[in-house]
């Protein structure tokens, strides 16, 4: 289990990297937290940072996240980093964001945007015409596309067992071969 945690944070801190600094939103007191993807729909994971902390954790709280977001030192750089994701029952707005950093307060602005998720549909959109297994006859004849119902004829039973004599004699040379050479 230790390992998995390992992982899902080193994929966090790569997301995070991986990021275009301006896909980042500062908030309108200076940028102390960004938030990334900047309009978040409902269920949306989200990556905040705080820059210039002067603790190694903290803890950032919104009314727009399920749970608290604990951030913590990604790199040597002295930003905290965390993820969390948007709460799936929030409605469209701007949700403050508070971080406690030592003595000081940070705060920022996360803007849910309004996104209605479509629902599965009951059954396959587009089917793909892929035969029909056990099925096939009956849907040959509906489609008429010539599909043949009728077993192999006689023909094709004696060119199965001429090839399949052809390749017995080839077997059989073959060994024979074999052996004489192993004797030499």
């Amino acid at each position: 289990m230790g390992s998995l945690k390992v992982t899902l944070c080193a994929g966090a801190a790569l997301v995070t990297a991986w990021c275009a600094p301006a896909a980042y939103t500062y908030a309108a007191d200076g940028g102390a937290v960004s938030v990334s993807p900047s309009s978040p729909a409902p269920g949306t994971d989200v990556t905040l940072r705080v820059p210039d902390c002067t603790e190694k954790t903290a803890v950032a709280v919104s009314a727009a996240f399920e749970s608290d977001v604990r951030l913590s030192l990604a790199a040597g750089d002295g930003i905290l980093v965390g993820s969390s994701q948007v709460r799936t029952s929030v409605r469209a707005g701007a949700y403050a964001v508070q971080v406690k950093c030592g003595e000081q307060a940070r705060k920022g602005t996360i803007t849910v945007r309004d996104e209605r998720r479509p629902t599965a549909p009951a059954s396959p959109v587009a089917p793909v015409d892929a035969g029909g297994g056990g099925t096939a006859e009956l849907a040959a004849s509906d489609a008429g596309d010539g599909a043949r119902v009728d077993p192999p004829g006689t023909a094709h039973t004696v060119t199965g067992l001429v090839l399949a004599g052809i390749a017995a004699v080839a077997v059989a040379l073959r060994s024979v071969r074999s052996r004489s050479r192993g004797t030499d």
